[in-house]
């Protein structure tokens, strides 16, 4: 044999080993790709489902979001009913109850007043853990003193 047909089979042997790895890494790629288009299938199936109750769950949460509005409109509008009942009342009933509370509180104060009616105590007012000064003793402290 000659060196170029030497040369040639050597670069065929090459040849073919670099093709028969192409071919293994192109398996694997293919498996790969297969594997990919499975995961990709199998989250879809389960993805629409899910789509679908967070769906419904979003419309749900959208109906509760208008009932609490019109709970809360409504107790708003109690809110300022309340307000103006409380302000009506206060109007009608807070200067006449005044002026009733006044005039009672100037007949017991008149009724108090009267000249033939008796002088009363003083009341006397006991603080427990206190002494009474001593003037109300009867004694007198150095330091009381007047100049």
């Amino acid at each position: 044999m000659s060196g170029g047909e030497v040369a040639g089979i050597l670069v065929a042997v090459f040849w073919a080993i670099l093709v028969s790895f192409l071919a293994v890494a192109l398996a694997r790629l293919a498996q790969t790709l297969k594997a990919t288009t499975k995961l990709v299938a199998d989250v879809t199936d389960q993805a629409v489902p899910l789509l679908a109750d967070a769906s419904t769950a979003v419309r749900s949460a959208q109906t509760q979001i208008e009932r609490v509005d019109a709970i809360a409109s409504d107790v708003q509008e109690v809110t300022s009913n309340a307000s103006a009942l409380s302000t009506t009342v206060a109007s009608t009933f807070g200067g006449p109850l005044v002026k009733v509370a006044a005039f009672g509180y100037g007949v017991r104060r008149a009724i108090g007043r009267r000249e033939d009616a008796p002088a009363k105590a003083p009341r006397s007012t006991v603080i427990v853990g206190r002494t009474v000064p001593s003037k109300r003793r009867g004694k007198r402290n150095p330091r009381d003193k007047k100049d």
